[in-house]
């Protein structure tokens, strides 16, 4: 079968669905791969790359869908692509499947397979085709590079002969995969970077950044994001309103916002309101990345840069995956390969599309005449969505009876050990022949086992850091008892010793070499 990809026809797209490094991996799949001419130019590959990965060029558009079983793009088609399609021709692209009833039905009349790139489900094993994921990052990169661009200062702090320069303010709205990215990239230029977003299970992931989460001084039962896909829940009034008063008290403050709140097929939800605009400083910048759906600031306008009266910037660009061409269509090609590598279980070059797979059958849209959008719910459930029940209340006596019971538990398995020790000692002891010295040297050997023993398995896992590795490389100094008696006499003695040495030095290099490796990952390159 030949996967093609044509050039993009929707105005100001640079992205292309493939690249010549993801046409190799297809080509090992068993695929022939074609392209139309000029489809990666603006993305930086050109057609003598292609070329010299296997890729047929084509000249048109029309040659390429008539010539090819599959078609992989970026954009959702347009009039002119649907009627190019075929039956049993496979459809690879974003598709909008929720705001795109007409497409819907001409695919199934005309008896194609659409996969809708969108519509991957956000479970751990479709993490390498979330195309939307991939291009979120992206966004949220970019957003932080177009808002230093138009915001004409520093993002760190500088003192310098000429003066004091303090750092750059950023908030965050939205911390997914875009705000992440966002948070990423303000706090790598050494902004002071804020974030928000209504999952407050987030936290932990914005602190880790090296931002500072901020919340609401407001209880409410949220709903668990995850369990809608991954997005956040929609709040309710009351919640709404304490957010709208905490920006509100933000807004003179921030010198750039970044806004990344929005859920697949809804209206972007409005949290940058216009007098909150009007507090913020002349030169200030926000991003809005909900542009496309409306904006989560009321004057962002779509695809546009406007300046309001008190010199504010606001930026409504709809395109920021493909103002980062190159790395976009690289991502975005990986993640075509990777749902092709499933569709293709014997890498024969044939599509066996499995409609009880959860990440193929949510991805499919329309196949054998039929439309399948809606997909039903994932058989795995992330992790995440899983409900979690809060642990039962205990009163102050029960808490005290289960303490009660775990120590006599703890007590019981202590004696047992120190009785089955015991028991060993003394039936070594009991061997003829077996000289006292040899005894006292085993009897400490013993306990200083049982003592470590009871020492290191206590220690929590998220313990072992690299204070921990050095220690074992430390206490590793046991080997000079084994170098003292490897030139004993005996032969035995010998061995053990020899044997000693070696798990020793094991102990000791590895502990050094864990311990810098920990170390590397806190280091900046």
């Amino acid at each position: 079968m030949k996967i093609g990809t044509p050039k993009e026809v929707y105005e100001g797209e640079a992205r292309v669905a493939m690249t010549p490094e993801s046409a190799q991996a297809l080509q090992k799949l068993g695929y022939d791969c074609a392209i139309e001419t000029g489809a990666g130019a603006l993305a930086g590959f050109t057609d003598a790359a292609y070329e010299e990965a296997g890729v047929e060029v084509v000249k048109t558009a029309a040659a390429l869908w008539k010539d090819c079983d599959i078609i992989a793009k970026v954009r959702v088609p347009n009039d002119t692509e649907m009627k190019r399609l075929r039956e049993g021709q496979t459809l690879i692209s974003f598709f909008n499947p929720a705001g795109n009833e007409k497409g819907l039905e001409a695919a199934k009349k005309k008896g194609a397979n659409v996969i809708a790139m969108e519509m991957v489900p956000r479970i751990s094993r479709a993490q390498k085709m979330d195309a939307l994921s991939s291009m979120a990052n992206i966004a949220g990169y970019r957003a932080v590079i177009e808002a230093g661009n138009n915001y004409g200062r520093f993002f760190t702090g500088q003192i310098t002969a000429a003066g004091k320069v303090p750092p750059a303010k950023v908030l965050v709205v939205g911390a997914g995969v875009a705000g992440l990215a966002a948070i990423g990239a303000a706090t790598s230029l050494g902004a002071i970077t804020y974030a928000f977003d209504v999952r407050p299970e987030v936290a932990e992931q914005v602190e880790s950044m090296g931002a500072e989460f901020v919340y609401l001084d407001f209880e409410e039962e949220q709903e668990d994001g995850a369990s809608t896909g991954g997005y956040a829940s929609v709040s309710s009034p009351e919640f709404r309103e304490a957010q709208l008063a905490k920006f509100r008290e933000l807004a003179p403050d921030m010198d750039i916002v970044i806004t990344t709140a929005l859920i697949p097929n809804r209206e972007a939800p409005e949290l940058w309101t216009e007098d909150m605009v009007k507090s913020m400083k002349r030169g200030s910048v926000i991003v809005d990345l909900a542009a496309e759906k409306g904006g989560n600031c009321k004057l962002t306008v779509a695809d546009e840069k406007i300046e309001t009266e008190n010199g504010v910037i606001i930026i409504g660009y709809t395109d920021f995956p493909s103002r980062m061409a190159a790395q976009a269509s690289s991502l975005y090609a990986t993640n075509i390969r990777h749902m092709m590598t499933d569709l293709t279980p014997e890498k024969d070059g044939k599509i066996v599309h499995n409609m009880e797979d959860d990440v193929i059958r949510g991805a499919t849209v329309t196949h054998d005449h039929e439309i399948t959008w809606p997909p039903p719910p994932p058989k795995v459930q992330a992790i995440a969505a899983q409900k979690k029940e809060k642990p039962k209340e205990l009163t102050p006596e029960e808490k005290r009876e289960q303490e009660i019971a775990a120590f006599k538990a703890q007590t019981k398995q202590q004696v047992t050990l120190l009785a089955i020790g015991a028991a060993l000692v003394l039936g070594v002891g009991l061997i003829p022949g077996m000289p006292a010295s040899f005894m006292q040297h085993f009897i400490v050997f013993v306990l200083s086992v049982f003592v470590g023993f009871q020492v290191i398995w206590g220690v929590a896992h998220s313990l072992h850091t690299p204070l921990m590795a050095v220690t074992n490389a430390i206490s590793s100094i046991i080997i000079l008892g084994a170098l003292i008696q490897i030139g004993s006499s005996s032969m035995l003695i010998t061995l053990l010793a020899a044997l000693g040495i070696f798990m020793a030095a094991i102990n000791i290099f590895g502990g050094f070499l864990v311990t810098r490796r920990m170390l590397a990952m806190f280091q900046k390159s």
